[in-house]
């Protein structure tokens, strides 16, 4: 199977001049955000090749739902910076919308990064909210967003 047909339903790549630019798609929220953290994850390295041995707990919290996104995937790139650590399982396990907040909890599994095993792509410097787009229909969600490389 090839790549594309793995991610298929998941995410694309998009064109983009200089940066990463990325749609990842979900049946709900919680899916589509799983699916974002797995195409940043896909943009730096070949995520097939991150094990699954690490189970941690991450939480994310913003005033609302582009915030979220945005310090969702910022989360997850902090841990890969500073504890050199890559992922390629992302549950979201608890959701909360509130009218001064949107709260998520996930796990994450994965592994350290070993240059042996897990081939560099590019690196990941920032995420942004260029161009960021969020569409919730009744079946379906679309996420939008820049990876700054």
């Amino acid at each position: 199977m090839s790549k594309t047909e793995k991610f298929a339903g998941k995410f694309e790549f998009l064109e983009h001049t200089a940066d990463v630019y990325i749609r990842a798609h979900g049946r709900t929220m919680a899916e589509a955000y799983e699916n974002a953290a797995l195409a940043m994850f896909e943009t730096m390295t070949d995520s097939d090749k991150i094990a699954q041995t690490k189970e941690e707990t991450v939480e994310a919290e913003a005033e609302d739902q582009y915030a979220l996104l945005y310090n969702w995937l910022e989360t997850l790139l902090v841990k890969f910076e500073t504890e050199n650590m890559l992922y390629s399982k992302f549950q979201i396990t608890d959701w909360k919308e509130t009218s001064e907040a949107f709260q998520i909890k996930a796990k994450i599994w994965g592994e350290p990064f070993d240059p042996k095993k897990h081939p560099q792509k590019v690196a990941v410097k920032a995420v942004t909210y260029h161009r960021m787009v969020i569409i919730q229909e009744v079946d379906r969600v679309v996420l939008e967003f820049i990876l700054d490389i």
